[in-house]
């Protein structure tokens, strides 16, 4: 065990708010973690854990003994260092420096008959961290990002998400790349379109299918609608004539998942 950390001068806590820097993240392939829960989930998916901070004021040693390996090391701070460190409220006390993965397109598996969320162009970390937590809640198979620039380890994504980024196959790639992995697996695209569309209710969800959501501002781009196999539209009843891409989402993927029945589902 490590003496307490009393000061943000530490340079182990130096280099940890640094991390704080989409820049410093992809320079170092290192990302923070919050909550026990989370961290917890990132262990379950394979995530190589360093460094974990944690205040003895806010947690108890039992909470720690899942944690307390050989091969990591425990760090005990301060309240007031920990209260700088913590990004969100309630973090419970305990704070990991993770090793990111890569989302390479070629590493996601399909499986048979896969239900596939593809977002083109998110604009907003809680917007994409929002997706991934109704995507692990209605069991889809995977979801990819169709825009290089998506940074999975944001700390916003990770804490709307509730550390669903790690329950989930994601991957990041081009529209076009996407296209041609979908049309290899012989994966059905199905995008969210005005024009020349049927209702969501009325669309079969249980092949394999990719559902393409663009952003609420430009919508998807042309080479989608190119390669769509149908177009699938949710009817508005009131006076505005779109949802935030999120609710959206949500319901879309759990029509999908009612159509493929909500039991046995793993």
């Amino acid at each position: 065990m490590h003496f307490r950390i009393t000061s943000t001068q530490n340079p182990k806590i130096k280099s940890l708010l640094s991390l704080e820097k989409p820049r410093e993240r992809r320079k170092q392939q290192l990302f923070i973690i919050e909550g026990k829960k989370e961290i917890g989930l990132a262990l379950e998916a394979g995530y190589r854990i360093g460094n974990l901070f944690f205040c003895d004021e806010m947690i108890s040693p039992d909470d720690l003994k899942p944690f307390d390996t050989n091969n990591r090391l425990l760090i005990p701070v301060s309240k007031d260092v920990f209260d700088k460190i913590a990004v969100r409220e309630n973090s419970g006390g305990l704070i990991a420096v993770a090793e990111m993965k890569e989302h390479a397109l070629d590493q996601i598996d399909p499986g048979s008959q896969p239900l596939i969320l593809v977002l083109e162009g998110v604009e907003k970390p809680g917007n994409l961290g929002a997706i991934l937590r109704t995507a692990d809640a209605a069991g889809v198979d995977a979801v990819i990002i169709c825009d290089p620039q998506t940074d999975f380890y944001n700390p916003n994504v990770i804490r709307s998400s509730v550390g669903c980024v790690f329950t989930k196959q994601i991957a990041s790639a081009s529209s076009e790349e996407t296209i041609a992995w979908l049309k290899k697996n012989n994966i059905l695209i199905l995008c969210t379109y005005l024009k020349a569309s049927k209702q969501y209710d009325q669309v079969d969800f249980t092949k394999a299918c990719a559902i393409i959501m663009g952003t609420e501002a430009t919508g998807l781009s042309d080479v989608w609608v190119k390669n769509a196999d149908a177009n699938i539209i949710i009817p508005m009843q009131g006076k505005i004539d779109s949802m935030n891409v999120s609710t959206s989402a949500a319901v879309l993927v759990f029509e999908a998942r009612r159509q493929r029945g909500f039991t046995n589902h793993q």
